[in-house]
C-alpha cells in the first residue's frame, strides 16, 4: 500500500530528476555520500515516522498535556518516539561530522524531517525546535557552548526552545521587557515572563535549553538593545552533570486548537519558585556579544519560518492523501446522465468537482513541496558551491524566498486540508478521519514563526528593496533563466513560460509603482495582498521547472502525466488569481489605510 503519509515517488522526482542532488556528492563535504545514502536515510525516515509517530498523532492530539502545578504529563507514547527519532541521528543529518552529523545535503536532510511532520506534526516539534536551537549556538555559542548544551541536544539527551514574546508585546519584541542582570562570576541572573514558549516544559529529556531574549540594564531601547542568553532548566556543571533546578518555572499550559501534542507555555523567569545558589533568578549565560541577540535569533527564526512551510506542507500533502484514497474508495451517487437509478454507484473520483478538489490540492501540496526543497537546496548552494559568487547568490535569493516559503504553504495547504475536508463530506468533519486534525494543526502556521502580515512586511518592505532592489532582480532574472529554458523546448512549456514572464513583468511593474515615492506607509498598506500575488508566481515558477524536469510527454508514466495536469491546473485556475490584486496594489488603494478605527 502506498503511504498515506507523503510521496515517496515525488520525493524521488523531486531530488534526483529535478534538484539533482546526487550531484552534490562531488563536493568535498558529501563526498562519502552517494544516491544509496540518500535513498538509505530516506527509507529510515519513512519507516521510522511511519511505526513510531504516526500511530499515536491521534492520540496525543484528544489527550493534551496536562499540568499538576509540579510536573506536565504527556502520553507516553511522545517520549518513546522521541527516543527512537534520536537512535536514528536524523537530528544531525544536515550537520558538520565534527559534532556527530551525517552531513547530509540539506535538500535530503529536509525531505527526511518531512515524514515526521506529515506523520505527527506536534511530537516533531520537540526535534525541530531543538535543532534550530542547536545550529544557533553551533553559529553563535562559544566553544564551551557548544561542548556543554550543542551536543547533548542533537544526543537527544537535551531538548531546546526559542523564548522570545511577552504576553504583553507578542511580536513586538522592541517591547520585551524581561532584564538580565550581570553578575560578578560572569553569568546573568534573569527576570521576566515568556508567552507562548512551545516546548518549554515537559519530562521529555534530562534538560531543556531556554534560548531567551532579554535586556541588560542600560541597553539602548527597542531591538538594538536586545541580548540573548542560554538559560537551562536544570543547571549543568563544568563537567557536564546536572545539578540544582534553576528559576524558571512553568506558570500555565495554553490549550490550542492545534499541535495539542505540544506542550505551550507560560514561563516565569526568576519569580523565586527555585533558588539556585540560595536566591532567586535565572542562571542565564550571554550568547556572543551584548545586544546582538535579535540579530542571532533571526538564525534561528529564518531557520524556523522554512521548517514552519515544510510542516505546512506535509500537513497539506498527508491530508491530499488520506482524501484521495477516500475518494477512491467511497461509493456515492451516478455520473451526470446516468438514467438507470438502478445502476451500481461509482466512487466519488469519478465527480468532477471531486476531481477538481483532489487537483486543487495536489497543485497546492505538490507545488509547496518543491519550493521547501528548493530553499534546502540553495542552502546547499550558499554552504558549498565552489565560487563565491554562487555562494553570495544563492544567500539572496534564499533570503528573497523565506517569507514566501513560510506564509504560502501555511495559507495554501491550509486550504487543501480545508478541500479534503470537503471530499470526505460529513465524515470530514468528524474526529474518526484524520483530516479534521491536519487542518486545525495546519491553522496555526499561518500565525507561527511571524504571522502573514510579518511576512509580507518582510518580503516588500526588506527582501525586495535591499541592496538597491537586488533581490527583486535576483528573484525575477532567475524566473526569467527558467522561461528562457522552457522557450526553447518549445510547446505546452513555452506556452507555460509565456504566462510566467507576464506575471514576472507584473512583480517588477507593481514594486516600482509601490516604492515610487518612498512612502512606507502607503507602500505597505496592502503588503499581504503583494505577498499572496509574488507567492502564486513562484509556485507558477516551481510547476514549470517540474514540467522541464520531465520526460516527453509520449515515455511518460501516470505519474508524469499527473504532474503535467497538475502544472496546467495551476496555471489555468491559480495563476490567474494574481491579476485582480497586481490591479489592486498599482493603484495604490487607501481602502484600508483610510479606514478609521472608530469606523467599525
Amino acid at each position: 500500500m502506498p503511504s498515506t503519509l507523503l510521496s515517496r515517488r515525488d520525493l524521488d522526482f523531486l531530488l534526483h530528476e529535478w534538484l539533482r542532488v546526487s550531484e552534490l556528492v562531488e563536493r568535498p563535504r558529501y563526498a562519502e555520500h552517494s544516491r544509496e545514502t540518500f535513498d538509505d536515510a530516506l527509507d529510515l525516515a519513512e519507516r521510522v515516522a511511519t511505526e513510531q509517530f504516526a500511530p499515536h498523532n491521534r492520540a496525543a492530539d484528544l489527550a493534551e498535556p496536562t499540568f499538576d502545578g509540579q510536573r506536565v504529563r504527556l502520553i507516553p507514547q511522545v517520549r518513546a518516539a522521541l527516543d527512537s527519532f534520536a537512535e536514528t541521528g536524523l537530528l544531525t543529518a544536515g550537520l558538520d561530522a565534527t559534532v556527530g552529523g551525517l552531513q547530509l545535503p540539506h535538500a535530503v536532510a529536509a525531505a527526511c524531517f518531512t515524514w515526521f511532520q506529515a506523520a505527527n506534526v506536534a511530537t516533531s516539534a520537540y526535534p525541530f525546535l531543538t535543532l534550530g536551537n542547536a545550529n544557533l549556538l553551533l553559529a553563535h555559542g562559544s566553544p564551551e557552548q557548544v561542548d556543554t548544551y550543542v551536543r547533548p541536544m542533537l544526543d537527544g539527551r537535551f531538548f531546546g526552545t526559542m523564548c522570545l514574546s511577552e504576553p504583553h508585546a507578542g511580536s513586538s519584541l522592541a517591547d520585551i521587557t524581561t532584564r538580565a542582570e550581570p553578575q560578578a562570576d560572569g553569568t546573568y541572573r534573569l527576570f521576566g515572563t515568556k508567552m507562548w514558549i512551545s516546548g518549554g516544559d515537559h519530562e521529555l529529556a534530562e534538560n531543556i535549553v531556554h534560548l531567551v531574549l532579554a535586556r541588560i540594564p542600560g541597553a539602548p531601547p527597542g531591538v538594538k538593545g536586545i541580548s540573548l542568553f542560554i538559560v537551562p532548566k536544570v543547571l549543568v556543571g563544568p563537567d557536564g552533570s546536572l545539578g540544582e533546578r534553576n528559576d524558571v518555572a512553568l506558570a500555565g499550559l495554553n490549550h490550542k486548537m492545534g499541535f495539542r501534542g505540544t506542550t505551550n507555555t507560560l514561563l516565569s523567569f526568576g519569580d523565586g519558585a527555585h533558588t539556585p545558589a540560595g536566591r532567586a533568578g535565572a542562571v542565564g549565560h550571554l550568547v556572543g556579544a551584548p545586544h546582538q541577540g535579535l540579530a542571532q535569533m533571526f538564525h534561528m527564526m529564518n531557520e524556523a519560518r522554512i521548517g514552519v512551510g515544510a510542516g505546512a506542507t506535509a500537513l497539506g500533502y498527508t491530508g491530499y492523501l488520506k482524501s484521495l484514497a477516500y475518494a477512491k474508495e467511497r461509493p456515492q451517487g451516478r455520473p451526470v446522465g446516468a438514467k438507470d437509478p438502478a445502476a451500481a454507484q461509482v466512487p466519488i473520483i469519478d465527480h468532477p468537482d471531486v476531481r477538481r478538489m483532489l487537483l486543487a490540492q495536489k497543485s497546492y501540496v505538490e507545488g509547496a513541496l518543491a519550493l521547501v526543497l528548493y530553499c534546502a537546496r540553495l542552502l546547499d548552494e550558499q554552504k558549498t558551491a565552489p565560487a563565491e559568487a554562487d555562494r553570495e547568490r544563492a544567500h539572496l535569493l534564499l533570503d528573497v524566498l523565506t517569507p514566501i516559503t513560510k506564509s504560502w504553504p501555511s495559507q495554501w495547504c491550509l486550504a487543501a486540508n480545508d478541500l479534503a475536508i470537503q471530499v470526505l463530506g460529513g465524515a470530514g468533519y468528524t474526529r474518526d478521519h484524520d483530516v479534521e486534525q491536519h487542518y486545525r494543526d495546519n491553522r496555526l502556521n499561518p500565525i507561527h514563526e511571524g504571522t502573514h502580515g510579518i511576512q509580507a512586511l518582510d518580503l516588500l518592505g526588506r527582501k525586495m528593496i535591499m541592496q538597491g532592489g537586488a533581490g527583486l532582480t535576483l528573484l525575477t532574472t532567475t524566473i526569467g533563466d527558467t522561461v528562457e529554458r522552457a522557450g526553447k523546448v518549445g510547446g505546452e512549456a513555452a506556452e507555460l513560460a509565456d504566462r510566467l514572464a507576464a506575471a514576472v513583468d507584473r512583480i517588477t511593474a507593481v514594486t516600482r509603482r509601490l516604492w515610487a515615492d518612498g512612502d512606507p506607509v502607503l507602500a505597505l498598506a496592502n503588503a499581504s495582498a503583494y505577498l499572496e500575488a509574488v507567492g502564486h508566481v513562484v509556485i507558477a515558477w516551481m510547476w514549470l521547472e517540474q514540467v522541464l524536469a520531465l520526460p516527453a510527454e509520449s515515455a511518460g508514466d501516470a505519474f508524469h502525466a499527473g504532474k503535467r495536469q497538475a502544472a496546467r491546473y495551476f496555471f489555468t485556475v491559480e495563476l490567474p488569481r494574481t491579476g485582480p490584486q497586481f490591479d489592486l496594489l498599482e493603484s495604490r488603494d487607501r481602502t484600508t489605510l483610510d479606514m478609521r478605527p472608530d469606523w467599525f
